[in-house]
């Protein structure tokens, strides 16, 4: 082999280990850091539940007699006053039982003024006896007689007077039953159910059964919310409360929570609360029965330092090798462009940012949420020809 063939050789040597440590050099994998600007913002924690918004007092109207409607004065969405008659039931049948209670009454009367007629007659005549007995003019028998039918007379008397007020109470519960067949409004409201129809049958038993159902101020509402087990111990009353409705997708409306009710329900194992919470409805647009998707405002940190939540997530396995730490800390770009920890104490969180409390970060600091590993060699390949 000559001089010339081994200067050949050396030098393909050479370039193929000059190839091969561009193409390593090239390979190598760098990291690269997604972050995102530190700033102020508004944080809300709140507790999500539905419920149903009803009047906050509504009124069962029912009847205390049984009989058929005759009449109906009042329909779904009507307004009514106190004392306005909604219906009536048919008053045939009590009307006649007042008019004999008043006959009952008048005869009972009349045997009254009678047996005192006769009991004042039986007196004088006892007492006439009883001055002929003291002259001898009559027998100790017949003194003991005309005493004896006095005495019947008084206690048939007595006997009239208890007819007189039994009558009297007869006549005062029929009458009562006759008023009862008018079904009256006991407040200012408005009609939002009605159970019966002209000609229907009501049974007054043992339960009164509900005719109407009238909301006093629809005003004034309530949503009935029902609460987790597992969250009702962050609900406390006068915390604020925003809620949307199906039928107005794109309104938000505002309450408070009025009351905590610590009787619970439970429905396939799983426990909840009643939480209270009071609206207005000053433009009528709450309608009893509607759902409402109810978020409890339980913290609320306003203009605060917040890093988004996957901060918390992120740890540069590169850089601490998989160790763990014992206090709780994010990962920004440090001047020299290299991730550098910081400890902080954190506050309110929304489950998209989380509040900053206490901790060396600022606004407008870079905290690192993510990072990927590359290979940028292929445009460099391209470039030398390698690809």
């Amino acid at each position: 082999m000559n001089k010339k063939t081994i200067i050949i050789i050396i030098s393909a040597l050479v370039l193929i280990l000059l190839l091969l440590g561009v193409i390593k050099l090239c390979t190598k994998k760098s990291v690269f850091y997604k972050s995102v600007p530190v700033k102020k913002r508004t944080i809300v924690e709140s507790v999500e539940a539905s419920g149903t918004i009803n009047p906050v007092q509504t009124v069962d109207i029912g009847t205390q007699v049984s009989g058929t409607i005759k009449y109906i004065y009042a329909d779904y969405n009507s307004k009514v006053k106190k004392g306005d008659l909604l219906a009536q039931i048919d008053p045939a049948l009590f009307q006649a039982q007042v008019d004999k209670a008043r006959s009952d009454l008048n005869a009972a009367k009349a045997n009254y003024q009678r047996s005192k007629s006769m009991l004042e007659y039986e007196k004088k005549n006892y007492e006439r006896y009883a001055r002929l007995y003291t002259k001898n003019y009559v027998s100790k028998s017949e003194v003991d007689l005309a005493e004896a039918n006095y005495k019947s007379n008084l206690a048939e008397v007595n006997a009239m007077k208890a007819q007189i007020n039994q009558a009297s109470a007869t006549l005062e519960n029929n009458l009562t039953n006759l008023r009862y067949t008018k079904i009256i409004s006991p407040v200012d409201g408005v009609v939002v159910s009605r159970s019966v129809d002209v000609g229907q049958t009501v049974a007054a038993s043992f339960q009164t059964p509900t005719l109407f159902m009238v909301a006093q101020d629809l005003t004034q509402m309530q949503i009935e919310v029902n609460v987790s087990e597992a969250d009702i111990g962050r609900i406390k009353v006068g915390q604020d409360v925003t809620y949307t409705l199906d039928g107005y997708a794109n309104e938000e409306f505002h309450g408070k929570v009025s009351q905590v009710r610590i009787s619970p329900t439970t429905v396939s194992n799983v426990v909840t609360y009643t939480v209270i919470v009071d609206v207005t409805n000053e433009e009528n647009k709450l309608i009893p029965g509607m759902t409402a998707n109810v978020s409890v405002i339980t913290n609320k940190s306003e203009n605060v330092i917040a890093v988004p939540v996957a901060a918390f997530r992120f740890t540069p396995k590169e850089i601490t090798g998989g160790k763990k730490f014992e206090k709780q800390g994010v990962w920004v770009m440090a001047k020299n462009k290299k991730p550098q920890r910081i400890e902080v104490t954190t506050g309110a969180s929304d489950g998209d940012y989380t509040a900053i409390t206490e901790g060396n970060i600022k606004e407008g600091d870079r905290v690192i949420i993510d990072s990927s590993n590359t290979q940028k060699t292929t445009a460099k390949r391209r470039r030398m020809g390698i690809l």
